[in-house]
């Protein structure tokens, strides 16, 4: 009798909570419907803009160049985007604590990141940052990762293309790409070696749950309110159910690595997480940390070495710069031997920031205000609301970059053959001010040794070099059906 009442009640329960998460989500769509009808909010309701831009990211970048201010809203988001240099400053820097990550940004990744220090604020990300910036600023630790991504790309990328070469067969280097960094990062960071780049090409688990749930935690952002899929989410359906049970298989595998490395001790090694467990006695943080690591080292590597490619696909001057600093710096038919010798190339080093001054690998961030507040141009902003900065559109901005600023043109960072920095809230491609991204040396660094180990070795031409990238909704930028390549080997 007790079970049946039971049933019965958590029966009502449900239903209750099922219809009110349906009316809910009724109302909200109703005032998505009718509450807003400037023509930037239809257009975004009704994909219209999908019609003229492939991406997402283009049309904002359209109605950005638009604005007189370089500053645009989506109503009906309740978001601010912003590609100003100056609103940028002010929200990374001058008022850096009345723009968090915010509770609904943490809402969104939470189920993945937990408490990583990419979706954290105040203490938890101030102890995590101190810890990262302890142990990334070593050098040390900069000479050790040099030697693991010298010889992965020695002892595998390099044979892998070589395969190929021979064989005449068209390669997807966007995987190929993401199968390195993805061996790195694992190394690096935690001391094992999935071995996704050994000539079989296996599949890591880890690997495709997290892929998995990166794209579908992403796109709980491109949803018009966090009621679709939190409703999703308490009903088990769907995407959400898809993420659910990635990320248990995400959780898993790095709870894994945790007791893999505690059973093999740790008070040696020279990887991240050693270091942290020498600190931190909490799994659950520890495997928060291992997937912020994951999702920092991985799939950004990959986007920038992928559009790095695709311009040099455009731009044959470029390529042909390039090697000929490879030439004077290391020698010819040299390899790149010394952390030391990589610092001398400049115009290779010009060459990465500009590519990703044109395609980031993270296209947009958001911060969440937690005041009212007025930006440098104008712009009110409500508390409450959403405020992001979009390096995509800013890397396309003529008022930004000059009259040539769709050109792929690594001069632009160099005075006297030497490179130089630009402004960071000019170019927050890494973030900037307070947040400003800890490994960005050590990505650069890593995506240098492809670039100049493969342009040594290789011709890779993009098999379809006239198509623009065409990116899939996801954390970072990833090209829908991948970068296609055919590879020769270069007469030595």
């Amino acid at each position: 009798m007790e079970s049946q009442i039971s049933f019965i009640f958590c029966s009502i329960f449900f239903s209750f909570t099922f219809l009110f998460s349906f009316f809910s989500l009724l109302i909200f769509l109703l005032r998505l419907k009718f509450g807003c009808s400037c023509e930037i909010c239809q257009a975004f309701l009704s994909s219209r803009w999908s019609k003229d831009f492939d991406n997402l990211c283009d049309w904002y970048t359209h109605l950005l160049r638009k604005s007189p201010t370089g500053t645009i809203h989506i109503h009906v988001l309740r978001n601010t985007i912003t590609a100003n240099p100056a609103n940028v400053e002010h929200i990374l820097k001058t008022r850096f604590d009345n723009y968090p990550k915010g509770k609904p940004f943490s809402a969104i990744l939470g189920d993945l990141l937990g408490k990583g220090i990419f979706n954290v604020d105040g203490e938890s990300w101030n102890f995590q940052r101190k810890m990262a910036s302890l142990e990334l600023g070593s050098v040390s630790i900069r000479l050790y990762a040099f030697e693991l991504v010298k010889m992965e790309i020695q002892t595998r990328l390099i044979p892998l293309l070589s395969s190929f070469a021979r064989n005449g067969d068209v390669l997807d280097m966007q995987d190929v790409f993401r199968r390195f960094s993805f061996d790195n990062i694992c190394k690096f960071s935690f001391g094992i070696d999935p071995g996704c780049l050994n000539l079989s090409l296996p599949i890591s688990k880890l690997a495709v749950a997290f892929d998995t749930a990166s794209k579908l935690s992403a796109e709980r952002a491109l949803a018009a309110s966090p009621i679709i899929w939190k409703t999703k989410r308490l009903l088990n359906l769907g995407s959400e159910k898809q993420l659910k049970e990635a990320i248990k298989m995400v959780n898993q595998l790095a709870d894994e690595v945790i007791n893999h490395r505690r059973k093999m001790g740790f008070s040696d090694k020279n990887d991240l997480l050693s270091r942290f467990m020498a600190s931190v006695n909490d799994d659950n943080y520890l495997r928060d940390i291992v997937i912020s690591f994951l999702l920092a080292g991985r799939d950004t590597v990959a986007s920038g070495l992928t559009s790095f490619f695709w311009l040099l696909s455009q731009s044959p001057e470029v390529e042909s710069a390039i090697q000929d600093e490879l030439d004077r710096i290391i020698g010819p038919n040299q390899e790149l031997e010394g952390f030391e010798s990589m610092k001398e190339l400049h115009y290779l080093h010009a060459a990465l920031y500009e590519s990703m001054r044109l395609f980031p690998p993270v296209q947009f961030d958001s911060k969440f205000a937690k005041d009212d507040d007025v930006l440098p141009d104008g712009t009110f902003v409500r508390g409450g609301t959403r405020v992001t900065y979009h390096q995509y559109a800013m890397g396309r901005m003529e008022r930004v970059w000059g009259s040539d600023s769709m050109e792929f043109k690594p001069e632009r960072w160099l005075e006297n053959g030497k490179f130089v920095q630009q402004n960071p809230f000019k170019y927050p491609v890494f973030q900037a001010g307070l947040r400003v991204c800890l490994g960005k040396e050590m990505a650069v660094m890593e995506m240098k040794c492809v670039a100049a180990a493969l342009l040594r070795r290789f011709h890779i031409r993009v098999a379809d070099p006239i198509q623009a990238p065409r990116f899939i909704p996801g954390l970072t930028a990833t090209v829908r059906g991948g970068l296609p390549v055919v590879v020769e080997e270069r007469e030595v």
